[in-house]
């Protein structure tokens, strides 16, 4: 990553964090370095990372696993207070399963928190790679993601709307969602 690119991993970092409540074990779904979780640090009980790209890391209350989400067997149904995805959603092939995932990964009364950017990313991206300002990604595979889907895709999964939030000029969407639970 170069700085431009960390300067909007930070950015996405810090208007999500406030969302993940302290004492909580959390998976951070497509972690990729691990920087959601080392911004957290201490804040959160236990902390799990997935990502197809991360290495592998092992520390006192932070495991980090190569892997993918849905149907990764290491990870624990219902074990999970919260579940975050940052610019991660727009990657997947079939986003209703990764849906369907998190919602089974929950706890009742667990958090949701995810950011997705606005589909005219994809172009300014192209550019900033073009220009040499950015290393982007495989911009095809955010399969053409459609922001205006998220919501009602995770309310059909069983998910309440608790916040949502524009962000980086609304070029991206900071939602948070809630697993029905029996005081909630």
């Amino acid at each position: 990553m170069n700085a431009v690119d960390r300067l909007l991993q930070r950015w996405r970092i810090r208007k999500a964090a406030p969302y993940v409540r302290d004492g909580g074990c959390v998976l951070d779904i497509g972690c990729y370095d691990g920087a959601l979780i080392d911004y957290l640090g201490p804040r959160v009980a236990r902390a799990v990372g997935i990502d197809p790209l991360a290495t592998p890391r092992q520390d006192r209350n932070v495991t980090i696993l190569r892997g993918r989400v849905p149907g990764d067997s290491r990870l624990e149904l219902g074990s999970f207070d919260c579940v975050t995805m940052l610019a991660a959603l727009e990657h997947f092939d079939d986003p209703v399963a990764v849906t369907e995932d998190c919602f089974r990964l929950l706890r009742p009364g667990g958090r949701l928190v995810l950011t997705v950017p606005h589909s005219v990313v994809d172009h300014i991206v192209n550019t900033m790679v073009r220009l040499g300002i950015a290393e982007g990604m495989d911009l095809e595979a955010h399969h053409g993601y459609d922001v205006r889907t998220t919501e009602p895709m995770f309310s059909r999964a069983g998910f309440r709307l608790v916040a949502k939030r524009s962000f980086e000029l609304g070029l991206n969407r900071l939602y948070v969602f809630e697993k029905p639970g029996p005081d909630r």
